[in-house]
């Protein structure tokens, strides 16, 4: 029997946690407290596509590289005067991430994604609410499509 294709999750956050995972090399992904069940749906080898809220935006892809753990040492801001310290935990190791003035604008992809439709066009953003969820391997490929294509050319 043929081994399950990896996920790819889309994981919402701050401008300010994304500069965060990025402070520390993307190597490491956290969930938040409530977020247990699906953490534990989360595999080695699994793909994480970080959205950006207010811009609206994506700007890293990084991939799993171990399993669930439990670690509450603060690393992301969280929401102003709400304590979140993300507890359920994967290593992880970046695959692609733009700059903050290349990341790759949502709108422009939302009418696309098999996800999104599920809500009315100016809706969209509803696509992206919550803090995780999974996408299908035709939203993975059209995402990682789109954000290639923003990226600057390696020197």
């Amino acid at each position: 029997m043929d081994e399950p294709s990896p996920t790819t999750w889309v994981l919402t956050g701050s401008l300010e946690n994304f500069r965060a995972s990025r402070e520390i090399g993307f190597s490491v992904v956290g969930l938040k407290e409530r977020r247990r069940r699906m953490a534990e749906r989360i595999e080695p080898g699994d793909r994480v596509i970080f959205y950006v809220t207010v811009v609206k935006a994506l700007g890293a892809i990084a991939r799993i590289t171990g399993g669930l753990y439990e670690d509450r040492t603060r690393i992301w801001p969280g929401k102003p005067g709400k304590a979140d310290d993300y507890p359920w935990r994967f290593p992880s190791q970046p695959e692609l991430v733009l700059e903050e003035k290349d990341f790759a604008p949502a709108e422009e992809l939302a009418p696309e994604l098999e996800h999104a439709r599920k809500w009315p066009a100016e809706n969209w953003t509803l696509a992206f609410q919550g803090q995780l969820r999974p996408v299908s391997d035709a939203d993975a490929e059209l995402i990682e499509r789109a954000m290639r294509a923003v990226a600057p050319a390696p020197a």
